[in-house]
């Protein structure tokens, strides 16, 4: 405002010169007051032209510094723009605290939710991602690339999908839900991809299936072998010992078949009342436990008959760490796993000081406490592994198929999981602790 205070002044002052000079040279004739005036307008407007020059100088400072957060310049109080000045700063800084506002927010949130979001570019570099990301997959990402057959999804993306895809996190094998939806921010494509493990709700599914299958099951052969057995038994008691036939043996034939249908009845019967287990298998009884302890009972349980077959029994102990478990359960399933190891190894044909049990407790890289039991058999072939939790299933001549099954279904329940662990040399389960 002073600089037009000013140059108000000067204007007057040259007008007033002008009025003076033209009384003097009223005589000298009109060019000579045409020239004053002329050159009075162009200093005047020089004058102008300079102030206005300086006036958007510092109001182009002023905006810039307020565009990068430097609301420190600005105009005088008395500046005719002071007032429009104020409201925009003022919206300025509103906008910019809710816009970091909610920046934090979302920041809080991808830190705490426990699904894995990355945020990628145009070439595949990884701009940003959450904890959950490291948790998951086990290890850190700079670039899509290392995230094997996920990034051949995202590279391929041209749209908003979803996918499933196998994943490997050290030695335990989890499946994962990909996610994946194309945006554009600030003029540039991005591809958020979000990563969470399904593993548990298939297992879920696929026991409650089982569950299902099994009741059915049992219910429909036990409803037929009930009256098969109880019929074949009549048969045999109620055949007259006088009965001739045409040939002898024709009658201990006969004998023979309904004792044998008899007797296979009855044991399918047992099968069927074992089988029930895996559908009305109690809710764990949940109780604090050291784990090492139990597992040392039950070795110790196994270690006459180990010695018998002259199988080596050793135990590993890396963790005391204190568990929630139902004793019982988890004790039935360290002895099932046992019991397969001995049986595998008793059919082994090595030098007897070769066969070996390794019975470990230790924790792996997400410090889960985990029980395995490891041999040096012959292992399990590829084509059986898919299949050896399925009930039934067996590759026993005299086994039911519900050991492992069984023995899975109680570590499901304890919010962990059974795993085979594939090795070079023989087979190794994991009992899994969550």
């Amino acid at each position: 405002m002073r600089n037009f205070i000013s140059l108000a002044g000067l204007l007057a002052a040259l007008i007033g010169l002008s009025i003076a000079l033209f009384w003097q040279v009223e005589q000298s004739g009109f060019s000579a007051i045409s020239a004053l005036l002329v050159i009075l307008n162009l200093v005047c407007a020089a004058q102008i032209f300079n102030l206005f020059k300086r006036q958007t100088r510092r109001a182009d400072m002023v905006f810039r510094a307020l565009a990068n957060g430097d609301s420190t310049l600005g105009f005088g109080d008395q500046h005719p723009m002071q007032q429009q000045f104020e409201q925009v700063k003022q919206q300025i800084q509103a906008a910019r605290f809710n816009a970091e506002q909610q920046a934090q927010f979302l920041q809080a949130l991808l830190i705490h939710i426990d699904l894995a979001v990355l945020v990628c570019d145009e070439q595949g570099t990884i701009i940003e991602s959450n904890p959950a990301v490291s948790r998951l997959l086990g290890q850190a990402v700079k670039h899509i690339d290392d995230l094997g057959l996920i990034a051949n999804l995202v590279q391929d993306a041209k749209q908003n999908s979803r996918n499933t895809v196998p994943w490997q996190n050290g030695e335990q094998h989890d499946t994962l839900s990909v996610q994946i939806s194309i945006a554009e921010i600030q003029g540039k494509v991005r591809k958020v991809i979000s990563l969470q493990s399904i593993h548990d709700q298939l297992q879920l599914k696929e026991q409650q299936a089982y569950k299902r299958l099994t009741k059915v099951l049992t219910h429909e052969i036990a409803n037929s072998i009930t009256p098969l057995s109880s019929l074949a038994q009549t048969c045999t008691a109620l055949l007259p010992t006088e009965l001739s036939f045409d040939d002898q043996e024709d009658k201990q034939d006969l004998q023979l078949a309904l004792t044998t249908l008899a007797s296979r009845t009855e044991h399918l019967g047992e099968f069927i009342a074992q089988f029930k287990k895996v559908s009305s298998l109690p809710a764990p009884h949940l109780q604090p436990h050291i784990l090492a302890d139990l597992a040392k009972q039950v070795v110790a349980l196994h270690s006459q008959q180990a010695k018998q077959l002259n199988i080596t029994l050793n135990l590993s102990v890396q963790s005391q760490q204190l568990v929630m478990i139902d004793r019982g359960q988890v004790e039935q399933v360290i002895i099932n796993l046992l019991t397969n190891a001995l049986d595998v190894l008793k059919q082994l044909n090595t030098p007897e000081s070769a066969k070996c049990i390794e019975v470990s407790i230790a924790q792996n890289a997400n410090q889960q406490l985990y029980l395995e039991v490891s041999d040096n058999g012959t292992g399990i072939s590829d084509h059986v592994i898919e299949m050896i939790f399925v009930p039934f299933f067996t590759t026993k001549q005299q086994g039911s198929g519900i050991g492992l099954s069984l023995s899975r279904q109680i570590m499901l329940n304890h919010g962990g999981d059974l795993v085979y662990i594939k090795r070079q040399q023989g087979a190794c389960f994991r009992c899994v602790f969550g």
